[in-house]
């Protein structure tokens, strides 16, 4: 059977990293095979194609560790999962330093959140959100005048919010924040602009990441 044309293009793709960027620095990945990975960073962010944290961090191979899934879910300490694992991992075993947790605008998932009939015939994705049906109740309280898509931009936010007061609930990440050890960060990716937006907990604010050159930041404002 022949293989799909976007097959093709992956396998032309591997051809092309293998002859290109691999010779380019196959320094670098002898050293990550030789010396195990260290990296300072584990990077939560959703399973959208649209998102690549390598990308929008100008990231090596070893610098971040990575963690995707439907929503940029932190579950409960009480819902172990595979996300559960890899956040104890990465504090526990890799000893990272800071932990980001980004959403992206235009988010399928904070979509069917707030129309949760959009996945009343999807059984495993229902089951996943559920654990993020707080933020429904938050936009519906406090951003009910807001248009549609804005409405999702503000679910993005809470919802990397309500991720964050998850991480905090896990023992060993509360006590390595306490320890000044460990630091957590919220980001949102704005998929149009390419803009990153970092919250700021001293104004309540999601402001957008300066660049090098100090320019002007935008913020994105929530309502209290």
């Amino acid at each position: 059977m022949r293989a799909s044309l976007m097959m093709e293009k992956l396998v032309k793709g591997i051809h092309s990293f293998q002859k290109h960027f691999f010779t380019k620095h196959q320094e670098l990945f002898e050293q990550l095979a030789s010396r195990g990975q260290n990296p300072e960073t584990l990077f939560v962010t959703c399973s959208d194609s649209r998102v690549d944290p390598n990308l929008i961090t100008n990231s090596r191979p070893g610098d971040l560790f990575i963690v995707r899934n439907v929503g940029n879910v932190i579950p409960r300490p009480d819902l172990p999962g595979g996300t559960a694992a890899a956040v104890e991992y990465a504090v526990e075993v890799l000893g990272v330093k800071d932990i980001i947790v980004c959403g992206h605008t235009q988010c399928g998932a904070m979509a069917s959140i707030l129309q949760p009939e959009k996945m009343a015939s999807l059984q495993y994705v229902k089951r996943w959100l559920a654990q993020t049906e707080g933020v429904r109740n938050i936009i519906q309280t406090r951003y009910g005048h807001l248009p549609g898509d804005a409405k999702v931009t503000a679910a993005v936010a809470e919802n990397v919010l309500m991720q964050l007061e998850h991480l905090r609930a896990y023992p060993f990440v509360a006590e390595k924040l306490d320890a000044g050890k460990l630091h957590i960060a919220g980001w949102i990716f704005e998929i149009g602009t390419g803009a990153i937006h970092g919250f700021d907990p001293d104004t309540g604010e999601f402001t957008a990441i300066s660049s090098a050159d100090g320019a002007a930041a935008e913020t994105m404002h929530r309502q209290e």
